[in-house]
């Protein structure tokens, strides 16, 4: 039987004055059958079913769901299934009672830290303490369903997902055109290149041509003086010979000008080639990065064996100190053991031997880490037949996507 629900002031909050309209939303957020437990997502208002499908829910994991239900038909996009999944949160019945259960799972680990916070500030600090991490998914769950989670917390939860899904698509946005524009450029070099390649081989046949006619007209002159009836002095002879000797001179500077140029143009072809081979590196790179960050924010399902490093060990090496704790915490939600060295600053050189040993796979950013310690840590993974990734940089995005790799989850598979 159904309780009265609960009445709670809203409270002014400085979320409030995020760039989008909470006005929209209506005053009860949350409808509580019977308190305090844990909110269902039902008893959510219908303002907040789109952002809890669309943050803590993979398009897997939500077609699992609608399938069982016979509600993802096949070639169903995955918006088609994300507005099926919205309407059906709000019904009390077998639906949302599977989709609360999947979100419960999925998100068991960030559900039970919540668990713990008794008061509502605590609720509140936990909160932000994720996002500060950019552990969002599972916190906007654990802290929508809290039972301590008053309209003030749900507010404020609501507008940092809301602003953040901006934020993610402006820096999509960012790095599409980015790679545009470096396709752009790749195209203009080797248009540029052709057209130096042409100017370079037209003007050697050239001047193999000029040559060729210079010494038949030689030949010609010579002949031609000797076997005429007119004495030619030997003088007559020394001259032309010292003329077609001075033609000779002027073509051949002119053949080794050309040879110079030659090789500047094959040096600055070399160059503007590695440039357009570091562009699609880059681009590549930046494409896993993106690839990375969505998949932080909606990850496949548990039984996904590219995701799951249970029982493996990873030494990281070098990177920054403030971003350490958002890495292990990262690393061990996917299963693996964390160690961590930064590259000689605090932690001596000697133990990266040991650490070697005792890890799976070893991996550093090229960018924040000294010559002799990532020397060090080859040879050391070389002798013992360890795996060595370097990372683009030492951001977490970097990270993200090799974990992602298929050659990291096969040594998962292994050291299971």
């Amino acid at each position: 039987m159904r309780g009265p629900a609960p009445s709670i002031a809203i409270k002014t909050s400085p979320v409030l004055s995020r760039p989008f309209d909470l006005g929209a939303i209506p005053p009860t957020l949350v409808k509580r059958e019977v308190a305090p437990r844990r909110t269902k997502i039902w008893e959510f208002n219908t303002n907040l079913h789109c952002s809890i499908i669309g943050t803590c829910l993979s398009t897997a994991e939500l077609r699992q769901v609608l399938r069982k239900f016979g509600m993802a038909p096949a070639g169903s996009g995955d918006h088609e299934l994300h507005g099926i999944a919205v309407g059906l949160a709000g019904r009390h019945a077998d639906a949302a009672r599977q989709l609360h259960k999947a979100l419960d799972h999925r998100h068991k680990l960030a559900v039970s830290q919540f668990a713990k916070a008794s008061t509502e500030d605590a609720v509140r600090a936990l909160w932000r303490d994720a996002v500060r991490r950019g552990d969002i998914p599972g916190a906007y769950w654990a802290v929508l369903t809290h039972p301590l989670t008053s309209q003030e917390i749900v507010r404020e939860a609501f507008g940092e997902v809301h602003m953040l899904s901006h934020l993610i698509g402006s820096a999509n946005r960012a790095d599409i055109r980015r790679l545009c524009q470096l396709e752009a450029e790749k195209a203009t070099l080797e248009a540029k290149l052709g057209r130096q390649q042409q100017a370079l081989h037209d003007a050697v046949v050239t001047r193999d041509e000029q040559i060729r006619q210079l010494r038949q007209a030689l030949t010609e002159r010579i002949v031609s003086a000797a076997g005429t009836d007119v004495p030619t002095d030997e003088t007559a002879l020394q001259g032309l010979i010292a003329d077609a000797g001075r033609r000779l001179a002027v073509e051949t500077r002119r053949r080794i000008a050309l040879q110079e140029r030659l090789s500047a143009m094959q040096a600055e072809r070399d160059g503007e080639r590695a440039g357009r081979v570091a562009a699609e590196r880059i681009g590549a790179a930046l494409r896993q990065e993106v690839d990375a960050i969505e998949a932080s924010l909606a990850a496949p399902p548990e039984s996904a064996p590219a995701l799951r490093l249970d029982g493996m060990v990873l030494l990281y090496v070098g990177g920054r100190p403030n971003q350490v704790a958002h890495m292990r915490a990262m690393v061990e939600q996917l299963g693996a053991e964390f160690l961590h060295h930064d590259g000689g600053v605090e932690n001596h050189q000697n133990l990266l031997p040991g650490l070697v040993s005792r890890c799976d796979s070893a991996l550093f950013p090229v960018d924040c880490i000294s010559h002799d310690a990532a020397n060090i840590v080859k040879a050391s993974c070389r002798q013992a037949a360890k795996r060595f990734v370097p990372l683009r940089s030492a951001s977490v995005t970097s990270l993200l996507a090799a974990l992602q790799a298929p050659a990291l989850a096969r040594i998962a598979e292994a050291a299971e």
